[in-house]
C-alpha cells in the first residue's frame, strides 16, 4: 500500500520516497485511531497526512517520553534543533542538503506541495516548549491560547490537504475546533497519565466550581481512591468536549467529499471516546478507556462504503451527498450534550 500511496502521489525521488514511508510507519505505530481514518482518503492524500502525524508524534515524543533521562533544558534544546530544521527545509525551498531527518524531509515537501502556511508548524512548536514549564492552566481562555499552537494548528495544517468545496476561511474555524476537539478528548482519556508527567489540562477554574483542587486528583491518582466532586469535574470537561464537537460538526460538509468519510470517521470515533469515559464512570485517573473494538469495526466499515461512493461520484465527476456523521449502527453515533461551558 506504501508503494500505491506514493505512487500515486507522485512522490519519485528514492529519499523522498523513504522519508514518507517512515513517517507512515509512525502513523501506524502510534496513532491507531488517525491511521484508520486516514486509510480512507484518496490514496494520493495520504502521504501528506502522515508526514503531518510524523513531525506532531516526533515532537510530542520529545516532550513527552517518560523513559527519557533528558532534563527540560535538554528537550528544549532539542525542539529547537526541529525548528531550525524545519526552517532550514521550507525556507530553502526544500534544499535537501539542509536537512536529513526524515520527518522533516517528508514535512517539507508536503507544505511546499500544499501550500502549508508555516507559521502553524512554529506555533506548534511553541506549545510543545510550554509543556517543559507549565503544569497547568488557571482557566478556558488560557488553555484556549495554549490549544491553538497544540491542536487548532493541526487542524488548519490539514486543511489544504483534505480539500473544500467552500472558500477555505469558511471551513478554518470549524477545522481548527475539530483539532480542540480530539485533543480535548486526549486530555480526559490520558488525565493519570498527564498527571504522571506533571500537567493537568483541565482549567483550576474548572476544578474549583466543583470544590476540588490539582492536589485532590493527585492524591487520586496516587490511592486509587474515589471522589465524587472528581467525577463531577470530568464530566462537566467531557460536556464542554462535546459542545467543542458540535461547533466543528458543520465543517465536514465543507470539505471536498473524498475527504468527508475519512474525517467523518475520525469524528465518530474520538467522540466515541467520551462515551466509553462516561461507560467507564469516569475512571480516568486509574485507567485509559477504548472504543469497543465491535464499534470501531462499525465505525470504520461505514467510513469505508461512504469513501468508496464518494470516489466513484468524483470519478463521475458527481457531488457526494452530504450526510451527518451517523453510522450504521445507532450505538456508534456521538452524543453531543447541550452546552455546559462555553466553547473554545
Amino acid at each position: 500500500m506504501t508503494v500505491r500511496e506514493l505512487d500515486a502521489a507522485g512522490i519519485h525521488d528514492p529519499a523522498l520516497r523513504a522519508a514518507y514511508t517512515h513517517c507512515r510507519g509512525l502513523n501506524a505505530r502510534h496513532g491507531k485511531t488517525y491511521f484508520l481514518a486516514t486509510r480512507l482518503l484518496p490514496v494520493d492524500r495520504r502521504p501528506a497526512v502522515h508526514a503531518l502525524y510524523g513531525f506532531a508524534r516526533w515532537a510530542d515524543d520529545i516532550v513527552d517520553d517518560l523513559d527519557s533521562t533528558t532534563t527540560p533544558t535538554e528537550r528544549g534544546r532539542a525542539l529547537l534543533a526541529l525548528e531550525a530544521q524545519l526552517e532550514a527545509g521550507p525556507e530553502a525551498g526544500l534544499r535537501r542538503e539542509g536537512t536529513t531527518e526524515p520527518v522533516i524531509h517528508a514535512l517539507a515537501d508536503t507544505a511546499r506541495r500544499y501550500g502549508i502556511d508555516r507559521v502553524h508548524f512554529t506555533d506548534f512548536l511553541a506549545s510543545m516548549r510550554s509543556d517543559l514549564t507549565v503544569g497547568g492552566y488557571a482557566s478556558y481562555e488560557e488553555l484556549g491560547r495554549y490549544m491553538h499552537g497544540s491542536a487548532a494548528v493541526i487542524g488548519l495544517q490539514m486543511l489544504p490537504v483534505l480539500g473544500t468545496v467552500t472558500p477555505r476561511e469558511e471551513a478554518a474555524p470549524h477545522a481548527a475546533a475539530l483539532g480542540v476537539a480530539f485533543q480535548l478528548t486526549n486530555f480526559l482519556r490520558d488525565v493519570g497519565e498527564d498527571l504522571d508527567r506533571g500537567r493537568l489540562y483541565l482549567p483550576a477554574e474548572l476544578l474549583a466550581a466543583h470544590g476540588v483542587d490539582r492536589e485532590r486528583f493527585e492524591w487520586s491518582r496516587r490511592t486509587g481512591a474515589r471522589d465524587a466532586r472528581i467525577t463531577d469535574v470530568l464530566r462537566a470537561a467531557a460536556a464542554h468536549n462535546r459542545a467543542v464537537y458540535r461547533d466543528a460538526l458543520p465543517g465536514i460538509a465543507m470539505l471536498a467529499p473524498v475527504s468527508r468519510p475519512c474525517i467523518r470517521t475520525a469524528f465518530v470515533l474520538y467522540s466515541g471516546i467520551l462515551d466509553a469515559i462516561e461507560a467507564d464512570g469516569y475512571a480516568v485517573l486509574h485507567r485509559r478507556s477504548v472504543v469497543p473494538r465491535r464499534r470501531r469495526a462499525v465505525v470504520a466499515l461505514d467510513g469505508l462504503v461512504r469513501a468508496v461512493a464518494a470516489r466513484a461520484g468524483s470519478r463521475r465527476g458527481e457531488e457526494a451527498p452530504v450526510a451527518g456523521p451517523s453510522c450504521a449502527s445507532p450505538s456508534s453515533r456521538p452524543r453531543v450534550a447541550p452546552v455546559r461551558e462555553e466553547a473554545l
